[in-house]
């Protein structure tokens, strides 16, 4: 993916539903490798910004609350901070953190809607909804299951199949029941509802996705398939209360579809960021010029939507915003061979999970396992398996370092005083291995990019272990010197090159460094940059990780539903 030509970035992942803490499928399938490629990209000194909010309209909140005895701002409310203060514990780092409830998103999605009214890409159409009786109320197509038409999935839901990824009428389902009352009796009604015209892009469509030749396989399979199956009118408009209105005459008494104002967020969180900065036009820069980009963070389910629903939305209202250039989808992230499931409490959520270890352990782990091409499998053994592995690393190459630094130099960096092979080899895979680390994550490569990382941890434990700098400190100080040099210089890459994957334990390694005002960006530009003579490290050195002891790692199968167990 060439950065060259653009001046800005805006990145995004998908914005997570409002309605409970997500689990680490999807936190792996868009937040973290979007977090982690924002980081990489202030690294480097370029424009960035990273958005991202929660996604609030629709039934799942209103019934969410309506469970909860408390009106559905009430909760929503709630959730937010909770979603928000969880992130912030993971260290995403977004720019700004908003809400797809905001009245900037009012605005902007009635807007969009009048354009694309106007420019004659609206239908209605009236269609047949099921309808529950025990809770007289349509049944939002979410709160449908049943077996999909399609492919045989069970349970697909009422809006799409996660076994082919169609998207899916509830009517479609073959022996559907409702999730809220367990009802089979579903009565199908008519209703009166608005449709986006899609197949009137499908042209604009088929060019814009034909020039990505950089876009991941999933990403072009799943929107090249949409189009090979021809498009169709899809309904905006639901029989809900709680939602964006419709400004339109006869449609009053209803709201857009949450995933026709959702993806709008995006550009109305841009503006909420913009007017808490103190300019409120600060947005177009991001949004409206040609020479920013937009790079989103994807699970497969939500491809559809940003290769062929949003994009024809952008562009029926008259393309007054930038469409995507680069979409990265990934495939799922299964839990020790089966789902993740909240009703059998089955999987670990991010608020348990925060609270077990620490954020570092599992961005770690997480990444190694990054459902890129296929779907992976989250395991507690290659959890334990993963932290040991950093510690035996990353870990103690750091600590062993700077212990040794401290007790036999007074905490002071040696001079470097030979000039040996040894070293003048060891860079130069030190710098491949960076060079590849700037490679791999610039085209969004995690697999190979924490590939190269990784061995780069190792190279720089095993030139340690090589040049024993315990025996050569009395057999040959100078060369103990040199190796203390190399290796101060090398923490300092590492910290430097590891801050997008681990960045508290980056910043702590600066901070046992004794680098200063550095702790934020840990700039490219100072990946090789020496240390000043006579710079003393600090005199407080702690060990990065700690090795999980496998009866813990019992006890965490045991509590988080293991099929695995010992």
């Amino acid at each position: 993916m060439n950065n060259s030509n653009y001046k800005r970035t805006i990145v995004t992942s998908a914005l997570p539903y409002i309605n409970g803490v997500k689990h680490l499928g999807n936190f792996i399938g868009s937040l973290l490798p979007a977090d982690i490629y924002a980081r990489y990209l202030r690294q480097k000194g370029e424009d960035v910004i990273f958005i991202c909010g929660t996604d609030e309209h629709g039934a799942p909140a209103e019934i969410a609350a309506e469970k909860e005895g408390v009106p559905v701002e009430e909760y929503c409310d709630r959730l937010y901070q909770i979603q928000k203060d969880v992130y912030e514990k993971f260290n995403l780092s977004f720019d700004y953190f908003g809400r797809s409830s905001s009245q900037a998103n009012h605005h902007l999605t009635q807007d969009i809607f009048s354009k694309l009214y106007k420019n004659g890409h609206i239908a209605e159409h009236s269609i047949t909804q099921l309808y529950d009786e025990l809770n007289n109320r349509f049944l939002p197509d979410r709160f449908v299951e049943g077996t999909c038409p399609h492919c045989g999935y069970f349970p697909a839901r009422g809006d799409q199949c996660d076994g082919c990824t169609k998207l899916l009428d509830a009517i479609e389902l073959v022996n559907p029941k409702s999730t809220v009352s367990g009802s089979t009796a579903l009565v199908p009604k008519e209703s009166r509802q608005l449709f986006i015209c899609l197949p009137h892009f499908e042209k604009e469509l088929r060019e814009w996705i034909t020039v990505q030749k950089n876009w991941p396989k999933i990403t072009v399979s799943i929107a090249k398939k949409w189009l090979q199956e021809g498009l169709k009118d899809r309904c905006i408009t639901r029989d809900l209360k709680w939602g964006i209105s419709v400004p339109l005459k006869g449609f009053e008494d209803k709201v857009f579809y949450v995933w026709f104002d959702a993806p709008n967020a995006y550009i109305s969180i841009t503006k909420d960021w913009a007017r808490e900065k103190g300019d409120e036009n600060l947005w177009k820069k991001y949004w409206q010029n040609k020479d920013s980009r937009l790079v989103q963070f994807l699970g497969k389910d939500n491809v559809p939507f940003h290769t062929i629903i949003w994009p024809s939305i952008i562009i029926g209202s008259g393309r007054e915003y930038n469409l995507a250039r680069f979409i990265k989808g990934f495939e799922y992230l299964n839990y020790e061979r089966g789902k993740f499931s909240t009703s059998q409490k089955r999987g670990i959520f991010l608020d348990d999970a925060i609270a077990e270890f620490p954020a570092d352990y599992w961005r770690y782990y997480l990444v190694t396992i990054i459902p890129e091409r296929s779907d992976s499998d989250f395991s507690w053994d290659g959890f334990q398996q993963g932290v040991e592995n950093l510690a035996n690393s990353l870990g103690n190459f750091i600590h062993r370092t700077l212990t040794f630094i401290n007790r036999y130099y007074d905490g002071e960096i040696p001079k470097k005083i030979l000039d040996r092979d040894v070293d003048i080899k060891l860079w130069q895979t030190v710098k491949e291995l960076a060079d590849t680390c700037d490679t791999e994550l610039s085209k969004c490569n995690f697999q190979t990019w924490v590939g190269a990382l990784r061995e780069l941890w190792a190279n720089c434990d095993r030139y340690f272990s090589a040049q024993a700098p315990w025996d050569t400190r009395n057999t040959s100080p100078d060369d103990a010197a040199t190796t203390l040099y190399h290796a101060a210089k090398l923490c300092r890459v590492v910290s430097i090159l590891s801050l997008p994957l681990i960045p508290e334990s980056a910043k702590q390694i600066f901070r046992q460094l004794n680098i200063s005002g550095e702790t934020e960006t840990l700039s490219w530009r100072k990946l090789f940059s020496d240390f000043e003579a006579g710079h003393k490290i600090s005199s407080e050195i702690s060990p990065l990780f700690e090795k999980i002891e496998d009866g813990y790692i019992q006890s965490l199968k045991e509590k988080y539903g293991s099929t695995n167990k010992k």
